[in-house]
């Protein structure tokens, strides 16, 4: 059994009696245990009946902040009595804890306009150490973890082409906590992750993940999205098709990648996967022009090809996976077909694609969905239309999209106000609703740049919040980050290997059916596996935050 590490607070240089004591404050603090921004609005739930708080600089032990604790009201989904701490005056850098007459003190928290660079450098890296085909090595408080290059035999053809061939489908991304490679739940990861370059990349730009690319002519965020991009592009069959995974035939051991050596095989095209195929490359093409013009023709004319196939075969067609008792990411094809054509047409500006992006959105409508993931990825397809500079847009469309968007922004913020722990899913559980809780983002900093509106951009913050510890745990939800994190993820790395703690940096799937059902167990996938597209989501919400 591994061992409760120190984590993130001996990298600010505190003992493991100062963990011990902070340990026992998640049943009465909770708050964002990884820290605030100066100018961000500040607040921690707590269950008492004191009436007042203060706020103690760890370096001297002298209060900085005296207030009054809010009045207690009852938070439904928790079934708890909460009360609120708005310590937002405290905006001067340091390392803090909140103080409560009756309860240990909370965990400690810094201020600091820097605050979230560490963690998303640790989050985005996670993506690095996912890894497939090559040796990855990484470094986290004082540990290092490594595994050789593995599933260098990818993939067989046995079940697309009838017969026991080898074609080469090396790279990309381990899916989640079992090492299959499954272009559906890409599609969401890589279009999130491309749509925080196209949003933040002057900052994210700048910031170093220590990758073997590093130093060359890619961003190093670039660089690693390309790992997958690599990858995908195997994926496409000789037709344009694109088939659905790379995958044992069923789920592994909790070894270490190299040592897993069952054949992997190729599955049968779906036309979801190839739309989404088709958006991601498309959206690829127009990233890494400025860098690599040769590479993003080659996604360029990848994606044209298979987006005539689907041009060709309007039906929506589901793949074979009978021979797979792994992940199969089942969805209806027609918002992966909208997402495609928006991503065609705003490289291109071919009118074809946008006469078929509209039909389709004419079809499915102008509304965002609030909650999404892997199998609706209709928004992405509508912030892509609304955002454009092309010109041939409807303007009734338009007007439409960005009115469904801010009236959707303008609900996840009055849930996220309503709930004791500003939860943006307010009382929605289930099986990956982190990810969900971090992908609102990717709404909310669209209407906060429509309107400027900082209510949008600070429920962002509170999803991080409630990552980061300010739930009903009182924990952090990622490895390796905040206040007693995760030790036990559904991760067949941190099964496998003979580290004391998890890989970190990644975002586990949280409480389900109900807002207390977490629990930090390996075998239990359902609450505490990792996954790709939570952690896109999540590197989305911190590419908002991360300081210039």
């Amino acid at each position: 059994m591994k061992q409760l590490p120190a984590t993130l607070l001996c990298w600010f240089g505190l003992t493991l009696s100062h963990l011990l004591v902070a340990e026992t404050a998640a049943v009465g603090i909770r708050l964002n245990t990884v820290g605030y921004l100066p100018e961000s609005t500040k607040r921690a739930s707590v269950r008492t009946t004191a009436k007042e708080f203060s706020v103690v600089r760890l370096a001297d032990q002298q209060v900085t902040l005296n207030g009054e604790i809010g009045e207690m009201v009852h938070n439904v989904d928790t079934e708890e009595d909460l009360s609120m701490i708005d310590f937002s005056p405290l905006n001067s850098p340091g390392l803090y804890c909140i103080r409560v007459k009756g309860l240990p003190d909370s965990p400690p928290f810094r201020v600091a306009s820097d605050v979230y660079r560490e963690p998303f450098f640790l989050v985005t890296r996670a993506m690095y150490l996912w890894r497939c085909g090559v040796a990855v090595t990484g470094e986290w408080n004082g540990r290092r973890y490594h595994h050789e290059a593995c599933h260098t035999e990818d993939a067989w053809t046995d079940f697309v082409a009838g017969k026991h061939e080898q074609v080469t489908s090396l790279g990309g991304w381990h899916d989640a906590g079992d090492y299959n490679k499954y272009v559906v739940n890409a599609g969401i990861t890589v279009g999130s992750l491309l749509r925080a370059w196209q949003d933040f990349g002057n900052t994210i730009g700048k910031v170093s993940l220590k990758l073997p690319e590093s130093d060359g002519h890619l961003p190093d965020f670039l660089a690693e999205i390309k790992c997958e991009t690599d990858w995908l592009l195997t994926m496409q069959a000789p037709d344009g098709s694109v088939y659905v995974k790379v995958s044992t035939q069923g789920f592994g051991g909790f070894i270490l990648p190299e040592k897993e050596k069952t054949p992997r095989y190729f599955c049968p095209w779906g036309s979801a996967a190839t739309a989404d195929f088709v958006a991601m490359l498309a959206q690829a093409a127009r990233a890494f022009q400025p860098y690599n013009p040769g590479y993003a023709e080659r996604c360029l004319t990848a994606a044209k090809k298979s987006y005539a196939f689907l041009t060709a075969h309007p039906e929506d067609h589901a793949p074979d996976q009978s021979h797979f008792k792994t992940g199969a990411y089942p969805t209806t094809d027609p918002d992966d077909r909208l997402w495609a054509a928006a991503e065609i047409w705003e490289t291109t500006g071919d009118e074809a694609a946008l006469g078929d992006l509209e039909s389709r959105i004419l079809k499915l409508n102008t509304k965002f969905q609030e909650d999404f993931d892997w199998s609706q990825v209709k928004n992405l397809g509508l912030l892509t239309y609304l955002f454009s500079k092309r010109e041939g847009r409807k303007a009734e469309f338009v007007r439409d999209i960005r009115l469904n968007l801010l009236a959707v922004s303008d609900t996840i913020v009055g849930k996220a106000r309503a709930h004791g722990y500003a939860r943006p899913l307010f009382t929605k559980y289930y099986w990956g609703g982190n990810g969900g809780v971090a992908r609102q983002a990717l709404l909310l900093e669209a209407a906060y740049r429509l309107t400027g509106d900082k209510a949008y951009h600070q429920t962002t913050i509170d999803a991080l919040n409630y990552l980061f510890g300010r739930n009903v745990d009182g924990r952090s939800y990622v490895t390796g980050l905040g206040h007693n994190p995760p030790m036990h993820p559904h991760d067949r790395r941190s099964g496998g290997d003979e580290v004391d703690q998890p890989w970190p940096g990644y975002l586990v799937g949280g409480p389900h059916p109900k807002a207390n059902s977490w629990k930090d167990v390996e075998s239990n996938f359902s609450l505490n596996e990792i996954a790709i597209n939570w952690n896109g989501a999540l590197i989305y919400a911190l590419a908002s935050v991360v300081e210039e």
